[in-house]
């Protein structure tokens, strides 16, 4: 077992080995419906609207597609509450041009202005671009209700100004970019929106393909150790006693599962945690702040093991 840290005294800081199969596109795991389903889009050159719990890989089809097209990295629109039309395709520092003006007697063309001021976003490098990029626009639900509508213009358009610099940039439509959009759909999006996109809905992994992703991500389990984990896993989503305000995800299983290799945890008992012993039944207990996401249910979890 390893300590963080003690009680007392002084111990070395315990050495951090990044776990880069976590992001890996290439070991995403698609499934076949999804496939079908990004195939329609790509064919009809139509967004692709993906919706479903946190960590069911909603953003990390957007980085398997551009890793499986060779188009570099996804360009990633992250949208917010504020987010207006213009911030898909740039930002303009109006402050730091106003602050160059007062102290400068120098007046910059266009061209300068652009390149000190103006910071292209997702949707406005894909369009400048001289090829295909992959754009993620992740949580759209989360902004103005008018900006989904505004998206989709733009991506029929694909053409956008530079009001700043009285510059308009515009795409050839072989260079249409791949467009993925997510939603946690925390609210509904409007009609017009839903009726130009293809829609998909990302269920909750089912038992084998939990393991199979867990067995993907994290070292040191074969398949036949990982299905306790996957079981204990599924009984605390599913176990209608806890009544978790959030429940866990794949993520928090993917890093729960790794924590577990890192304590040697005998993950053998999990299917009867009757034969823990009290260090063990201490250790899953601790375990447990990384499954759970607020106090009541990191109690719920704990005492249930009591």
């Amino acid at each position: 077992m390893f300590n963080l840290y003690a009680q007392s005294g002084q111990r070395d800081l315990p050495a951090f080995q990044h776990n880069a199969r976590l992001n890996d596109p290439s070991l995403y795991q698609p499934s076949p419906a999804l496939v079908d389903a990004a195939n329609v889009a790509l064919a009809l050159g139509q967004p692709l609207l993906l919706t479903g719990e946190p960590g069911t890989g909603k953003t990390q089809l957007a980085h398997h597609l551009a890793w499986s097209f060779k188009r570099g990295k996804s360009l990633i629109f992250n949208a917010q509450t504020t987010s207006a039309a213009t911030d898909l395709f740039y930002k303009y520092d109006a402050l730091g041009h106003f602050q160059f003006i007062q102290n400068n007697a120098q007046i910059l063309s266009p061209d300068e202005v652009e390149a000190r001021f103006i910071k292209y976003q997702a949707l406005g490098k894909a369009i400048t671009s001289k090829e295909r990029q992959v754009v993620l626009i992740d949580e759209i639900d989360k902004a103005p209700r008018d900006l989904p509508n505004d998206v989709l213009a733009a991506i029929e358009d694909l053409e956008f100004t530079v009001t700043e610099i009285d510059k308009t940039y515009k795409t050839k439509t072989e260079n249409r970019p791949i467009i993925v959009i997510t939603s946690n759909s925390e609210k509904n999006l409007p009609d017009p929106f839903l009726r130009r996109v293809i829609y998909f809905h990302i269920p909750f992994p089912d038992a084998a393909a939990l393991l199979q992703i867990v067995s993907s991500k994290v070292d040191g389990f074969d398949a036949k150790q990982l299905e306790p984990v996957v079981q204990h896993f599924e009984d605390i989503r599913k176990n209608r006693n806890f009544k978790l305000k959030k429940q866990p995800a794949t993520a928090e299983l993917i890093f729960w599962t790794m924590l577990l290799k890192k304590l040697d945890f005998d993950v053998t008992k999990l299917d009867n945690p009757s034969r823990l012993t009290p260090a063990e039944r201490d250790q899953l207990k601790m375990s447990y702040s990384v499954l759970a996401k607020t106090k009541e249910d990191l109690i719920t979890l704990q005492d249930a093991l009591k």
